[in-house]
């Protein structure tokens, strides 16, 4: 897999979940990226701006652009075991990697101690996802899973509560999520489904005052998250 970017590849680099096999440099660059990267070991080759442009996917690598491995996936046992009161976040069947990326990179923000996605129906972390995330993804805890409705009952089991994130629900704001707490952010249009909704412990909602009547998937989960974080203090 390849990242490019400032902000990706430092954290990679930072990160202890993700391995950098090799780092390429626009010719002439030089910093702490470079020392991070010759400190870990990692070989570092520079080429020319016009050769660092045909590898990149978007011509958006800033002069950096790393080899490295798959991403890792956690367990859920993972997640849960990071927090006495755990802070997760639940994609039920997401599919814009620049949506995923977004909401990884507010999780981290928020201290979300993990998201859950399935293996099918949902974009897995790809290099765009790395790349929208900024980084974030390098030091957030991601478990992939066969079922969400059997990882949202095993998320009730060990005593999270599960709030589904949809517009016909009870307005956040009213709902108590001070301990334990599991939020489900749906697909892109077509929101989280019927019988997932119904497997969560409630439905909560964000107040819409415009004409426009849905916000975006990271958009929302961004304002659900901080929500939380109020409430915590």
């Amino acid at each position: 897999m390849r990242i490019e970017g400032r902000n990706s590849v430092a954290e990679a680099l930072r990160s202890d979940n993700v391995t950098v096999n090799s780092l390429i440099c626009e010719r002439g660059a030089d910093g702490g990226i470079i020392a991070l990267a010759r400190q870990k070991g990692v070989k570092v080759t520079f080429v020319d701006r016009a050769v660092m442009d045909k590898m990149s996917n978007n011509a958006a690598h800033q002069g950096y652009i790393a080899d490295v491995t798959d991403f890792q996936y956690c367990d859920i046992d993972d997640i849960l075991a990071a927090s006495e009161q755990p802070f997760v976040v639940v994609l039920d069947g997401l599919n814009d990697p620049h949506n995923f990326g977004s909401i990884i990179r507010s999780c981290e923000c928020a201290g979300v101690d993990g998201i859950i996605i399935a293996r099918n129906r949902q974009v897995a972390v790809t290099d765009t996802v790395l790349r929208i995330s900024a980084g974030a993804a390098a030091h957030v805890r991601i478990a992939r899973v066969a079922n969400i409705n059997n990882a949202v009952k095993k998320l009730q089991d060990r005593g999270v509560w599960v709030y589904a994130l949809d517009m016909d629900g009870k307005e956040i704001t009213a709902t108590d999520l001070t301990g334990a707490v599991a939020i489900v952010v749906g697909a892109e249009g077509e929101g989280i489904s019927p019988y997932t909704k119904k497997c969560c412990d409630g439905v909560v909602s964000l107040r819409l005052k415009g004409k426009v009547n849905s916000l975006n998937a990271s958009v929302a989960c961004g304002i659900a998250l901080y929500e939380v974080v109020r409430q915590r203090g």
